[in-house]
């Protein structure tokens, strides 16, 4: 039998013993109702003694022995109707955090026995099922309408439906499209694709994302081992006012009452009820804080540090201005840009290739293709030759007509990638682009202040001019540019020198600064599977907004656990005066008792409701848009 069904089993042992001794009268069992009790409480004062002297031995005192003390003296001092009661009160508290753990590993088992078993691979012209095991990086994979994808991969197939709810948190399927990655765990919502596996099972999303609430689970908050560690005061202090109470009046029982209005189970129950409410809170806002002791750190977050590039940023190039010589239709000056783009490797083109599909426009086939690696690329499209990439490659030495001027300065202003593109040997095209800042971002930084955030800076590997151009749109107090990642790691300990930091990021680059703050924050909807262990919270919804999200409901989740210990141990306190005087009897305290417990935990349970997120998601936000990893160069 766990210990689980122990509690279980001594929860009704006390339930029953109670029911019955009351009853007793009515069998004219009158004599007998005393021994009830006592039955039905010492099995529970044996195995919490036998408990806390196990703890003791491995050096941990806790709260509970309080507890033991009331309900031996109770049923000593021939008081076994209050020694019952309290052992109720015990009990029942016990059985309450075994659920709420229970839950959790519910949770946890549902994601394991979620987890993709069978991969279908492709040998030649051949479909063969595979142990998911036994799939490895390069692999070509076969993924059936209604199946859990095995791994991460590539999508080799021009698009996909992917349902990623388990993942992401977002209920409504998206659309993939060639060459995206996809993240195992998900779901197939639509017709049989084809996709080339980008990593191990061990080593993909959602084993990862396993790892992670099985570590949630270990973890436990400081705040919760400091009310265990005030037990230390709370025992000799109790033990103090009932032997006074007992000496100044001469009655052991105010002694006794005392001791029954002392148990303290909000200290007990109040601090574990509110942190795991709080963890289940997030989790429903697609937010893995990584256990009670993440939480309770990032309530005392007092410096938010960003990474720039998929985390302040889209992380992604979007088309920013186009404009053209005027006497070419632009969409047909893009047209056979994206046709020519069909041969290149480069990071842009499919953003291009996929901005001309969505126009409805037809790609031709390039012939004649040369690549400039690090410059451009060249071809004939439809018989006409078009050339694109940097200005040394297309214009040389010469100048910039007067109808491109305005968009090549606005680049140079903003820091943003400039395509230019030349047909059949004249400029006819140039095209800005740029790693857009994130919808969300401004409403989730004005958020983090209004919680008490007092600075914010940003922290990339980016150039001082693109970072500046972000820095000032946001507001940021500080930035810091061109970092590797050993300088991130030294910026984020300067800032913690000076008070509590977090670290937000979503690369490979950031893992160790992630690690090496206060308070790491994934973003692990598309970031690196590094990162995500790394950090001690997991934002799974693309969108920044969620960081402010995290830290309002750990603020909340911490004043309500304060809240119900102080006002818990404060009713206490007033009970044992109370008692100590006579005004209250063991089974009146007792009962007493009771009522604060119940409180005390109705009032912790508000950290699984609470209000919504403070960051809501505009009308543009909702529906994920697939981002396209820019690289800082000029074609």
């Amino acid at each position: 039998m766990n210990e689980r069904n122990f509690h279980l089993a001594f929860l009704a042992i006390a339930i029953v013993g109670l029911i019955a001794g009351l009853l007793s009268p009515l069998l004219h069992w009158q004599a007998e109702a005393n021994l009830i009790w006592s039955v039905a409480t010492v099995p529970i004062i044996v195995a919490l003694a036998v408990s806390i002297i196990r703890d003791f031995l491995i050096g941990r005192v806790g709260v509970d022995a309080i507890a033991l003390v009331s309900m031996a003296t109770a049923v000593a001092m021939g008081q076994p109707l209050a020694g019952v009661v309290v052992a109720i009160m015990y009990t029942g508290g016990n059985v309450l955090e075994d659920y709420a753990r229970g839950k959790a590993e519910r949770d946890l088992k549902s994601l394991r026995d979620r987890t993709p078993r069978v991969a279908h691979k492709w040998i030649g012209e051949e479909l063969v099922d595979i142990g998911v095991d036994d799939v490895a990086i390069g692999d070509h994979l076969l993924v059936r309408a209604g199946e859990l994808l095995p791994v991460d991969g590539y999508l080799l197939d021009p698009h996909a439906s992917i349902d990623e709810s388990t993942v992401t948190g977002e209920p409504l399927p998206v659309t993939r499209g060639s060459g995206d990655l996809l993240r195992s765990g998900t779901v197939n919502a639509g017709e049989a694709f084809r996709f080339r596996a980008s990593a191990a099972a061990s080593q993909s999303t959602y084993a990862g994302i396993i790892r992670m609430v099985e570590a949630a689970q270990t973890a436990k908050s400081p705040f919760i081992r400091v009310a265990d560690r005030f037990a230390l005061f709370l025992l000799p202090f109790t033990l103090i006012v009932a032997g006074a109470a007992w000496w100044l009046s001469g009655d052991k029982i105010r002694a006794l009452a005392v001791l029954v209005v002392a148990t303290p189970c909000p200290l007990i129950l109040a601090a574990p009820v509110a942190f795991i409410s709080g963890v289940s809170r997030a989790a429903r806002e697609g937010i893995l804080m990584k256990g009670s002791a993440a939480l309770e750190a990032l309530a005392q977050i007092r410096t938010a540090i960003f990474d720039k590039t998929g985390t302040l940023t889209e992380g992604g190039a979007r088309l920013t201005n186009f404009e053209t010589v005027p006497d070419i239709e632009p969409d047909e000056a893009l047209r056979l840009l994206a046709s020519l783009e069909q041969a290149s490797h480069h990071v842009l083109a499919e953003t291009l290739i996929e901005l001309v599909r969505g126009k409805g426009l037809t790609l031709s086939h390039p012939t004649n293709v040369r690549e400039f690696r690090g410059s451009g690329i060249e071809g004939v499209v439809d018989g006409r030759h078009i050339r694109a990439g940097s200005r040394t490659l297309v214009l040389g030495d010469g100048p910039v007509p007067g109808w491109a001027k305005a968009g090549v300065a606005s680049a140079a202003e903003h820091s943003a990638l400039a395509i230019y593109v030349s047909i059949d040997g004249r400029l006819s095209a140039f095209i800005q682009m740029a790693d857009a800042i994130r919808k969300d971002a401004p409403a989730a930084l004005k958020h983090l202040r209004a919680a008490g955030i007092s600075r914010i800076i940003m922290v990339t590997g980016d150039d001082a001019k693109a970072a500046n151009v972000v820095a000032a749109t946001l507001k940021l107090d500080d930035v810091l540019s061109d970092r590797t990642p050993a300088e991130k790691v030294a910026a984020v300990e300067a800032e913690q020198a000076r008070q509590p930091s977090m670290m937000v990021g979503d690369g490979i680059n950031d893992a160790p600064a992630l690690a090496a703050a206060s308070v790491g924050v994934a973003m692990g909807a598309r970031g690196a599977t590094a990162s995500s262990e790394a950090a001690d919270v997991v934002i799974l919804v693309d969108r920044v907004d969620r960081v402010a999200d995290a830290f309002a409901i750990s603020l909340r989740t911490r004043r309500i656990a304060l809240q119900s210990i102080v006002v818990g141990l404060a009713l206490s306190g007033i009970a044992m005066i109370v008692a100590a005087f006579g005004y209250i009897t063991p089974v009146a305290g007792a009962l007493l008792q009771e009522v604060i417990d119940i409180a005390v935990i109705l009032n912790a349970l508000r950290a699984l409701q609470g209000p919504g997120p403070k960051t809501p998601t505009p009308d543009a936000l909702l529906r994920l848009e697939e981002p396209v990893r820019a690289q800082s160069m000029e074609r």
